[in-house]
């Protein structure tokens, strides 16, 4: 067994699996503990029968024993949401990254391949990594972040995605927007100020998207601190699962919190390593607020989609209440001011 080095035309064929036989409307009813250890035992190891179910709730993921071996990591895809194409691409790059020493945690290869299906569920095998979050207030691993995501963009600049989606207003914002006003999501009470306000938003988001000029590039798309995992003064980065094209600053927004000067010092440090690897438009800076709008909306139409998994209305009970989209309407109404405030200034860092 070895990381994923790439794939071929030929790795596609291999992998080739009826991705849309499963069920959509109980997607994982079969992922027992039995089937899990049967489909990596499919692969040749031999599992000692420890199984633990790890934080996911858009696919699912398990560490799974190995006998006389170190625990390995099954992460089993929501059938039908990515292509085989795309989900060998997401590999091929993690697979790159991986090679020059960015640590990104690449999946197994087995059989010249990384995208394995076991009685339709596609999946693929990855080594156990461990660690901690970042401290976001700590200046000093925001900045070796920094150095550690300039090298990763500098690598995702060479080229883009070919088969992955590209973060951007229609994909994000309008889509989200228009899926949740088709499907009758809303509370009629509220369904005039949500119209409005996400009108409004989407329209400004054009005009702020359309005044920052950057390069689509390949990202890891979803670089919160929960999937950096902080061990021996180092990360791991890790679950490439939303990896697509969009502009550098995707990768950087969600490692700022608290106030505004806490956020124009630690977006001072992360630059400060980054820019040791990658160039860095600070035109950027713009979009941090819009990017966020852009996550605000999509989580809103993500939670709607997956409604119909036994698993959402477990752990979200609270979504879809007349709180829900109040609060949710009030967070977007506070985007639109944010939208016209200044970005955050780096003149003196």
């Amino acid at each position: 067994m070895a990381a994923a080095t790439g794939y071929t035309q030929r790795q596609l064929n291999m992998c080739g699996g009826d991705m849309t036989s499963i069920d959509a409307a109980e997607p994982f009813a079969l992922l027992t503990p039995d089937f899990v250890m049967d489909a990596v035992e499919s692969l040749g190891f031999l599992c000692d029968a420890r199984i633990f179910p790890l934080n996911s709730y858009e696919n699912r993921v398990y560490q799974v024993g190995i006998d006389e071996a170190q625990p390995i990591i099954a992460k089993f895809y929501r059938p039908a949401r990515w292509s085989a194409e795309q989900i060998l691409e997401e590999h091929q790059f993690s697979a790159e990254l991986a090679a020059r020493d960015i640590p990104v945690v690449p999946p197994i290869i087995h059989a010249d391949t990384s995208l394995f299906f076991y009685q339709g569920y596609p999946f693929a095998l990855y080594p156990r990594r461990a660690g901690h979050a970042p401290e976001l207030e700590n200046l000093d691993q925001l900045y070796s972040l920094g150095q550690y995501l300039g090298r990763l963009h500098a690598m995702g600049a060479a080229r883009p995605f070919v088969h992955r989606p590209t973060i951007n207003v229609a994909t994000f914002a309008v889509a989200s927007r228009e899926f949740l006003l088709s499907n009758n999501n809303l509370p009629k009470t509220l369904l005039a100020d949500y119209e409005k306000v996400s009108s409004l938003l989407i329209e400004k988001l054009d005009k702020q998207f359309g005044s920052v000029k950057f390069a689509n590039i390949r990202l890891h798309g979803d670089c919160h601190p929960g999937n950096i995992l902080w061990r021996d003064g180092a990360p791991n980065i890790v679950d490439m699962d939303d990896a697509r094209n969009g502009p550098a600053m995707q990768d950087l927004w969600m490692l700022l919190c608290g106030e505004r000067h806490q956020q124009t010092q630690q977006m001072a440090s992360i630059l400060e390593g980054y820019e040791e690897f990658h160039e860095f438009d600070r035109a950027q800076l713009r979009l941090i607020e819009s990017l966020r709008s852009l996550r605000i909306m999509h989580y809103a139409a993500w939670l709607a989609r997956r409604w119909g998994d036994p698993a959402f209305p477990k752990y979200f009970p609270w979504f879809g209440t007349d709180h829900y989209w109040q609060q949710h309407i009030f967070e977007l109404r506070e985007q639109l001011s944010r939208l016209d405030e200044p970005p955050i200034s780096l003149q003196y860092y």
